[in-house]
């Protein structure tokens, strides 16, 4: 497992990469050029501005989150073949200086989905929190100004451009079902995995988070049957899945180490975080421990030890603690913490198996 940390970037990340580099074990950021409007090809010279930054530390660039989708690939509409065309382009850019992983998603109008970005913990920490009733009885317009009233970060799957013609979305997405989604998917996966084979990248797509409809859009990449029929629609190594066990884990149905056991082999990228789910469908993002969520965290860092990963894995959504003032989910001293606490189980799963080994030679 090769441990890595999501930067937003110099003078849009309230982290240093000082500070990440500090992390026992990280290697890498996990970055993307959030300036650069989605759809348009990614310029070179800020691809190499970031690796310069990241070289003066140590860190890689290996892995990419994300280069969104433009929401006429997803629609299946003519001028998908454009946007297609820049994809390529900036795949092909991002081969050229190293990168190995392209972590992206297929959901309509919202990358991810809460009601509160602040909801209290019984410890005093916050998290990131979604609750059904609520959202059952909001407008997406009055979605978008709660989540936007953050002014001091902006907030990744929620980009102003896309998000002022939401209207507009909204009446392109009413006649689109789920096997329309499947169709454009798979015409986006054949014109760019072939690109991706020659760049050596492999292409990772994130689960839907949550992992169901919300305002009546669509949403495939939900389950283990659906993350298998996603696989065979490219069959190719290069076409693969960024396995976050919160998003999929909001659903209680979804067991992520058997995924992760099933899996193991497409899946270049994991996101491991746990959510605590309740009976009535709300959801809020704990620490990384196990007890204190859903997900059983122990078991999914063990099939992935036991699948012998070698893939990358960053801890993905912290808490908000110790009065740290940051963009939501993406503070230091959570997700830090929870490096340490998966690099505890993980150390933990290698130590026997070595033991496990030495004792069957005895034998």
């Amino acid at each position: 497992m090769r441990m890595v940390f999501r930067w937003f970037g110099e003078g849009n990340d309230q982290v240093s990469l000082a500070q990440i580099k500090q992390i026992p074990g990280v290697e890498g950021i996990v970055w993307a050029l959030h300036d650069v409007p989605v759809g348009e090809e990614w310029p070179m010279d800020k691809m190499l501005e970031v690796k310069r930054q990241a070289d003066q530390y140590g860190l890689h660039i290996e892995v990419v989150e994300s280069v969104n989708i433009h929401e006429d690939i997803k629609l299946g509409l003519p001028s998908r073949d454009t946007y297609i065309e820049n994809y390529k382009k900036t795949v092909e850019k991002l081969g050229q200086i190293g990168v190995k992983v392209i972590c992206y998603n297929f959901m309509p109008v919202f990358d991810w989905i809460r009601t509160d970005l602040y909801k209290e913990l019984e410890d005093g920490s916050t998290a990131l929190f979604y609750e059904k009733a609520k959202l059952a009885d909001m407008e997406p317009i009055e979605l978008v100004r709660k989540i936007s009233d953050n002014p001091k970060f902006t907030i990744p799957g929620w980009e102003p451009e896309r998000l002022t013609v939401l209207t507009k979305l909204f009446e392109a997405y009413k006649n689109v079902s789920e096997e329309d989604l499947w169709r454009n998917l798979q015409y986006f996966l054949e014109q760019i995995i072939p690109v991706a084979e020659a760049s050596g990248i492999q292409m990772a797509i994130h689960p839907d988070d949550p992992p169901w409809s919300v305002f009546g859009l669509p949403r495939i990449i939900t389950s283990q049957p659906n993350i298998r029929r996603f696989l065979k629609l490219v069959d190719s190594s290069h076409n693969g899945v960024t396995l976050c066990s919160g998003a999929l884990g909001a659903n209680p149905d979804n067991d992520i180490a058997a995924m992760v056991r099933e899996f193991a082999d497409r899946i270049p990228f994991a996101h491991i975080r746990n959510v605590r789910v309740y009976e009535n469908g709300d959801f809020i993002e704990t620490s990384h421990r196990t007890s204190d969520g859903t997900v059983d965290i122990t078991d999914v860092v063990r099939a992935y030890s036991e699948s012998g990963y070698t893939g990358y894995a960053r801890p993905d959504h912290g808490r908000h603690i110790w009065d740290e003032e940051c963009r939501p989910g993406y503070g230091l001293y959570d997700r830090a913490l929870g490096i340490m606490y998966l690099w505890g189980l993980w150390d933990a799963f290698e130590r026997l198996k070595k033991e496990d080994y030495h004792a069957a030679v005895k034998r």
